[in-house]
């Protein structure tokens, strides 16, 4: 899979003990529209996935995740890679945190299930929703202006625009 970009914040020992979190996430678009998880308490979007569970290959996580979160069945023939982010900075509990965000393209089906998400994904008070490309690019800066140091939603808004600048060829 291809590199798409890196993130590094150099906020971090080099030599410290790293935390390492690979993970997986759905590039869904249906419409001209993208499935995203919207947090009503922090006003962002996120791309829909996580991390990858012991035993789990990458596309696997990825099917997971987006039943769990956005309550989508993935068509697994539809699938298709779009590249990786590779993330690294200071960890919240380690003094590393290491992240490669395996990024598909996918379609689903019809049928949708109730989101199944965790207490932290509670707190957030997340919402799965399709939105116009455009509209979780506008969100997502202005919200990464305000909190610079938030490395995710800064991936999230690079890869965001990546899409926008392919649809537009």
């Amino acid at each position: 899979m291809r590199l798409l970009f890196e993130i590094d914040k150099k906020d971090y020992d080099p030599d410290g003990k790293a935390f390492v979190r690979p993970s997986s996430r759905a590039i869904i678009l249906k419409n001209g529209k993208i499935a995203v998880i919207y947090s009503q308490k922090h006003r962002y979007y996120k791309i829909p996935g996580g991390g990858i569970e012991p035993g789990e290959n990458k596309i696997d996580a990825m099917i997971r995740e987006v039943k769990e979160e956005v309550g989508l069945t993935v068509i697994p023939e539809s699938v298709a890679e779009f590249g990786y982010v590779h993330r690294i900075q200071k960890g919240k509990h380690e003094p590393v945190f290491i992240q490669d965000n395996f990024y598909y393209l996918c379609d689903v089906t019809e049928g949708l299930v109730p989101p199944q998400f965790t207490e932290n994904e509670k707190k957030e008070e997340f919402v799965p929703c399709f939105v116009d490309l455009d509209e979780a690019i506008r969100v997502n800066e202005e919200y990464v202006k305000e909190n610079s140091y938030d490395s995710m939603i800064e991936r999230e808004l690079r890869v965001m625009k990546m899409l926008a600048d392919i649809q537009e060829t």
